[in-house]
């Protein structure tokens, strides 16, 4: 595990690429024989930036100043709870891959499972602590984060930790984001505040590819 906060910033931008491609797996089979699309976000309006710029956006800041000024100790998650959507999951935990880039659930028991990236602070850490999930598979339908995308401000959800907390964070923004255009600043970089960052992805199905063509990002900030 990364020593430092530079370190961890380090391996958390080398990850990047994966999540990118998260959840990538086709729903298509699914989705025309039900008829289900996994609800989407307004996307963010960045027709005017470059793609460097795009890259470099600044993380969306709390519609109100955190309350909290001070972050909880380091724990790892256990388990999240996002009621709006119906959302209940052991949180597991996933690393590098032997390229460096972020490992996702794979095939098999976890995959509906949402999982914390462990270069990133723990929930309620000063920073931005990753989840992520899948949208969906082609074989079982919809996946642990199908419905993020429905998530509103002011909605609440709840992370359970290894030393018996669980704070509560507050939805600031929830965006869709081009995957070729993924703000990486605004996902990764510091904040000042424990804030919490749920990732998985969304927009178009592109069927050659086999992938989305967007990702799904929730903001939200440490309540209680």
């Amino acid at each position: 595990m990364a020593g430092g906060g530079l370190g961890r910033r380090r391996l958390v931008a080398a990850a990047l690429a994966a999540v990118l491609g998260l959840a990538g797996v086709s729903m298509v089979g699914y989705a025309l024989e039900h008829q289900q699309v996994a609800p989407q976000p307004s996307v963010a309006d960045t027709g005017s930036l470059s793609l460097p710029e795009l890259k470099a956006l600044p993380a969306p800041q709390p519609v109100l100043a955190p309350r909290i000024a001070a972050g909880l100790p380091r724990a790892e998650p256990s388990s999240i709870r996002i009621p709006a959507i119906n959302v209940t999951s052991p949180v597991n935990v996933v690393g590098l891959n032997p390229d460096k880039t972020m490992a996702v659930p794979q095939p098999g028991p976890l995959y509906d499972q949402a999982a914390w990236y462990r270069y990133s602070p723990t929930p309620g850490e000063i920073g931005p602590s990753v989840i992520i999930g899948h949208i969906d598979s082609a074989k079982n339908g919809p996946s642990v984060f199908f419905k993020l995308g429905e998530l509103k401000p002011g909605q609440r959800i709840q992370v359970t930790r290894s030393d018996g907390t669980t704070p509560t964070f507050e939805v600031d923004s929830v965006h869709s984001y081009p995957k070729d255009a993924f703000p990486q600043q605004a996902v990764y970089g510091d904040t000042n505040y424990a804030a919490l960052h749920l990732i998985t992805c969304g927009g178009s199905f592109d069927r050659q590819t086999r992938q989305y063509l967007n990702n799904t990002v929730v903001f939200a900030h440490l309540v209680g």
